[in-house]
């Protein structure tokens, strides 16, 4: 059972929050595509990260990785063969579809697949523009402590 919520009351008084709002209505709709092939995410260091997707009994030719403007799609379909004689067939070669969205400044380093399983490290870098960065305090120079200078006035005649 699905349950489908409607985000528009949350959005009709905030401005440039657009990004947001995509990501809630593609969570949504990620809750309804199949979750085949399993994978892991691991985080691999301070600023990298593993998407490991189990792609048993396919090629390298039958995986395509895409990545454009902050979403990596996964995709795999294998190659049709003629039916051997299967007594039994577990092994699903279905195409499949996977979809991650990343985070700001996050980029696809390589992918590697051996034994079954496809690896795509990713790795996130700030530019120097958005680093924080420290700001020294400076202290203004001492006034010279003298005394405080009169006014003089002119006697009223």
């Amino acid at each position: 059972m699905a349950t489908s919520y409607d985000y528009a009351p949350l959005f009709r008084s905030s401005v440039g929050f657009d990004r947001v709002s995509n990501l809630l209505e593609n969570a949504q709709r990620a809750r309804l595509i199949s979750d085949w092939p399993p994978y892991d995410i691991v985080k691999t260091g301070d600023d990298s990260y593993r998407i490991s997707v189990a792609v048993a009994g396919f090629e390298q030719a039958d995986v395509d990785i895409t990545f454009q403007s902050n979403l990596l799609t996964v995709t795999g379909k294998k190659q049709e063969t003629a039916n051997e004689g299967y007594l039994h067939r577990g092994i699903a070669g279905r195409p499949f579809e996977h979809r991650f969205e990343l985070a700001d400044h996050v980029r696809v380093n390589g992918a590697d697949l051996s034994n079954g399983l496809l690896s795509i490290d990713l790795v996130r870098e700030i530019p120097e523009a958005l680093k924080p960065r420290k700001i020294t305090i400076e202290s203004a120079p001492a006034l010279p402590s003298a005394a405080p200078a009169q006014i003089e006035a002119q006697k009223a005649a």
